[in-house]
């Protein structure tokens, strides 16, 4: 099943598909050469350094664009289903791994992220697995396998927490749960130091954010409710896995905020036992009854999954726009300069145009978008363009107030008209020129 919805609609969207911005970092930084992606890690982005090599080493065998990108995801989502439904059986049998696998794979989150060139469904493959180890005592394998799981993404050592409850008697649990944090230790030393300039864009949890823990916290409980004798052991497994990490997450996030949900994707298996559990007891039509009730939503909801209109933007379109509007030699300005991550991954697009703001490169800067030049000599780059083509963030988005970045809104509305926005996804593409110079 996890195989299947992996592949239904993988591309997401017709003529060549979408990708947004998250995923166009992890397609240009994967392509970087060895050494270049050493140094930036050195800089920015430690966090998902393992994943980055990972992809960097996918696209050395196959450079097969979209595909190429999502499918390490597609097949830790398989993994991970199957680590489920392994989890399962072994706390409640057979016919709750059927239905527990099952229920994980469609889950429209799980299903988001299947399908995504980022790192959340190899984590929650490694954390899955890692619990199936911890209830079987293979301590030697638990601990490299969450630690793979951490250096894909930190937070995985949550896990940690939501596994003590099972396992803190076990002394085999106590060494492995030091040897995980002991392994970890070099990551978090130097992404804490790029902390900053990783997490500095979120924000502190939204009510939404609230809402959404709400109503799987209150799933999860009355789903944990009364268990059967042969049951209990599975609640006590899901109960702290699907509620502790994001918990603790959004709660540090009131002070510090790191909380996102894709951040904690791995809780979800969490519901998946328990919904899994749940309907394996039902017995007559009820199953049945309730995944009819379930399948025009679900399938809504998957089928949306499949759509650019799924992601914050679409890196693919706004490329396909410059694409449609440039001419030789035309400037292109990014406003604000981080989005200068639409075209990085469209290297023939990005090529054709002189991006007048930069001043060093990605790879030469070791940054994700370069580095820009000073306000001065973005003015007087555009004194010397007859178009510009300006990439913005939709209306009544902040504006960065940083000198270089009111530059060029200073010198765009003071010496150039305005010939055309085209909005998109997430985006806005803009033609500017001289004077009389729009026709």
């Amino acid at each position: 099943m996890a195989l299947l919805l992996g592949a239904w609609g993988l591309e997401r969207g017709p003529g060549g598909g979408s990708m947004w911005r998250d995923e166009s970092v992890t397609w240009q930084v994967a392509h970087r050469p060895p050494a270049g992606l050493w140094e930036l890690l050195g800089q920015v982005d430690a966090v998902h350094g393992l994943y980055y090599l990972l992809m960097h080493a996918v696209f050395g065998l196959w450079d097969g664009g979209l595909w190429a990108l999502r499918l390490p995801s597609v097949a830790a989502t398989a993994l991970a289903a199957a680590g489920v439904a392994a989890v399962a059986h072994r706390l409640a049998g057979e016919r709750a791994a059927l239905w527990a696998g099952t229920a994980y794979a469609v889950l429209p989150p799980v299903q988001a992220y299947a399908q995504e060139g980022r790192s959340y469904a190899l984590v929650a493959a490694a954390v899955v697995w890692a619990t199936y180890l911890m209830l079987r005592g293979r301590w030697a394998a638990y601990a490299p396998v969450l630690l793979l799981g951490c250096w894909l993404h930190e937070f995985a050592v949550l896990a940690l927490l939501a596994h003590a409850p099972t396992a803190w008697r076990s002394r085999g649990w106590r060494w492995s749960a030091a040897a995980v944090v002991a392994g970890l230790l070099p990551l978090a030393a130097v992404s804490a130091g790029q902390a900053r300039q990783q997490l500095g864009w979120l924000g502190r949890p939204s009510w939404q954010d609230w809402a959404a823990y709400g109503v799987v916290a209150a799933a999860v409980l009355l789903l944990a409710r009364r268990p059967p004798a042969g049951e209990r052991d599975l609640v006590r497994v899901a109960v702290p896995l699907a509620l502790l990490p994001p918990g603790l997450l959004i709660a540090v996030s009131l002070v510090h905020p790191w909380y996102v949900d894709r951040y904690v994707l791995y809780s979800l298996t969490g519901l998946a036992l328990l919904a899994g559990a749940r309907l394996a007891r039902a017995r007559g039509p009820w199953p049945w009854l309730l995944v009819a009730a379930l399948l025009v939503p679900f399938g809504t909801w998957s089928a949306w999954l499949r759509t650019p209109d799924s992601r914050k933007d679409d890196v693919l379109a706004v490329a396909a726009a410059v694409r449609e509007r440039a001419r030789p030699g035309d400037a292109v300005l990014f406003m604000p300069a981080r989005r200068r991550e639409w075209l990085l991954s469209s290297p023939e697009v990005y090529g054709g145009l002189r991006d007048v703001a930069l001043d060093r490169s990605p790879a030469a800067s070791r940054s994700l978008q370069g580095t820009e030049r000073t306000a001065d000599a973005v003015r007087a780059a555009l004194a010397a363009s007859p178009r510009v083509i300006a990439l913005l963030d939709p209306a009544g988005q902040p504006l960065d107030p940083y000198p270089h970045e009111a530059a060029k809104r200073e010198t765009l509305a003071a010496s150039f008209e305005l010939c055309s926005v085209t909005p998109l996804r997430g985006a806005r593409v803009a033609l500017y020129a001289r004077p009389g110079g729009c026709g």
